[in-house]
């Protein structure tokens, strides 16, 4: 029997002892020893294994862990470097994905929750011969649980604040031996709390908790910090001068993060999928981690999942979340005209090149479109390299598979149409000009409409991907009309129109699209009208009693049209 696709799962210990398949990320161990750090901050987007990574450090380096957990896999042929660590550390091991809530006392008292529930795995201190009375006290205001509702927990705001601190100083007392701290998703609380309009409450928390744990912490061994965004120093890490940061960009750790190639190929050999090599690398591919070639591990595992219940299974978005869609949304909306332009050159297959800001605040992502270039860099929807070596800031970007660009699609279409629909007089008037017969009007604003949108001209891109484009756009800004039936691709002779169209007035209207590959508008415009008779594309119309039908054959070549009428 196979090995069980791990969907969901980021725990090691239960990854390793229910025969889940598992891609060998453990000489991230080595590499972490080896490029010694007090503290290391690893940012990288979601679902790259950020979570059981961490979930490793903790297995592999606990007191009383269980060392058959990394049977067979690489770590285990370092001998020394097992023998002098594993198994050797207290390690305190805390997520702050769900440190939120609608106000600051909800988020606060979420932390103290999580940090309570970790120091309740240490209640042999309340009976160590190595602490004194006063120690164990101590312990003791860490899992004071409290009596309301709202926190299971219910340490002071000081507790709080010197919590990991003090659970460290015990550790070492009990063990003889300096801890290890790991802080999973350490930007989340950050996030949430800037959300719902108390950021600057938890900015104090975390570099209260932050100051404690990790700069005046003599019983610290050293800490390992996850998350999406490099939150700036002055923010949260003010006087931290032993945190080293690996990024993206970095080449150090560039394979422990995501799939590689090698990776895929090994995952995709055991479950018999290799022939579907081709359509997982274009759609899930492409993220660039240092000198790596990076896929998405959760798309890569969902979309094996899926083959093996179904091998013809088109690949699907399984990544995108709502949070970060939100970030593109904002940015559409305030999008000056050169940001337009930029979002279509990353639809088109093309690049831009920016400077990406290295270290930014949440408050300062939607002070300017560059700053969102950056977060979208930093979060996986843009990918990229450095450009020049004299100005590491400056970044070559662009989409990096066909999930994301899928995506972008979609929300640049959900964008124009709120646009679009935002101006009740201007759609209304585009839309009484293809009963009125009025191809001046109609040709006129539309180029108006494709001036405004974004629209995809990439030369690469099939023309009947081009045509799908203009055709879903043009049907977007017709179904602003209420009273009309607007059907797509609907048979109505021997084929299939592109629109048509009934009126309460019994006006059909054909209407068939053209992409002029070569620019010629005016002859795209007579294949289109040609089209429509051959095909008998008026008859359906005729059968359901239209009195009048008008036939329009329309042609785009990138942001030109021509409208011409039969």
């Amino acid at each position: 029997m196979k090995k069980k696709l791990p969907i969901g799962i980021d725990r090691f210990e239960k990854l390793r002892t229910n025969d889940f398949y598992y891609a060998d990320k453990t000489l991230f161990i080595k590499e972490l020893l080896q490029n010694w750090g007090e503290v290391n901050l690893f940012t990288r987007p979601r679902r790259f294994g950020k979570s059981l990574n961490m979930s490793m450090l903790k297995c592999f380096f606990e007191t009383g862990s269980n060392p058959a957990l990394f049977d067979g896999l690489r770590i285990m042929r370092e001998r020394d470097l097992c023998e002098k660590y594993m198994g050797k550390f207290p390690v305190i091991s805390i997520s702050l994905k769900s440190v939120g809530g609608l106000n600051f006392k909800a988020a606060s008292a979420a932390l103290k929750n999580i940090i309570g529930k970790e120091a309740m795995r240490f209640q042999f201190l309340l009976e160590s011969k190595r602490l004194s009375e006063a120690e164990k006290a101590s312990y003791q205001r860490l899992i004071k649980i409290g009596t309301t509702s709202e926190a299971i927990y219910d340490m002071t705001d000081a507790a709080l604040s010197g919590s990991l601190q003090t659970l460290s100083q015990l550790l070492e007392k009990h063990y003889g031996q300096k801890a290890i701290l790991l802080i999973d998703e350490y930007d989340v609380p950050l996030d949430k709390s800037f959300q719902r309009g108390y950021y600057d409450e938890m900015v104090n928390l975390i570099r209260s908790l932050f100051d404690n744990a990790l700069k005046t912490n003599d019983s610290l061994y050293f800490a390992v910090l996850t998350g999406c965004l490099r939150i700036s120093k002055e923010s949260i890490f003010t006087g931290l001068n032993n945190l080293k940061i690996h990024t993206i960009s970095d080449v150090r750790y560039d394979e422990y993060f995501g799939f590689t190639d090698t990776d895929v190929d090994e995952i995709l050999a055991f479950y018999g999928l290799s022939s579907h090599k081709d359509t997982i690398r274009g759609w899930y591919d492409g993220y660039r981690f240092g000198d790596t070639d990076v896929y998405c591990p959760w798309d890569v595992i969902n979309y094996c999942d899926e083959l093996l219940a179904a091998p013809n299974t088109p690949p699907k978005n399984y990544w995108a979340n709502t949070s970060g869609n939100d970030l593109i949304r904002r940015m559409l909306k305030s999008a000056n005209l050169t940001a337009k332009n930029e979002v279509e050159e990353l639809l088109n297959g093309g690049q831009i090149t920016k400077r990406i800001k290295q270290e930014l605040t949440y408050r300062e992502i939607d002070d300017s479109i560059e700053n969102v270039w950056s977060v979208l860099y930093a979060t996986g929807y843009l990918t990229g390299t450095h450009v020049e070596q004299e100005d590491a800031d400056i970044f070559r970007l662009w989409i990096p598979n066909g999930e994301i660009r899928k995506l972008f699609n979609e929300l640049v279409e959900d964008w124009f149409r709120e646009v679009t629909r935002s101006d009740t007089s201007r759609i209304s008037r585009f839309c009484a000009a293809f009963p009125a017969g009025d191809t001046e009007t109609i040709q006129e604003m539309l180029g108006d409409y494709l001036w405004d949108s974004i629209s995809v001209r990439d030369t690469a891109v099939r023309r009947n991907m081009k045509e799908n484009f203009y055709h879903g756009m043009l049907l977007g800004l017709l179904r602003n009309q209420d009273s009309w039936l607007v059907k797509s691709n609907a048979e109505t002779g021997e084929g299939y129109s592109d629109i048509s169209i009934q009126t309460p007035e019994r006006v059909g209207i054909v209407i068939e699209l053209k992409y002029a590959d070569d620019g010629d508008l005016e002859k795209a415009c007579r294949e289109a009208l040609e089209q429509i008779e051959e095909k008998k594309y008026a008859e359906g119309l005729r059968r359901r009693s239209m009195k009048k039908i008008i036939r329009y054959g329309i042609a785009f070549y990138e942001k030109e049209c021509m409208v011409v009428m039969a």
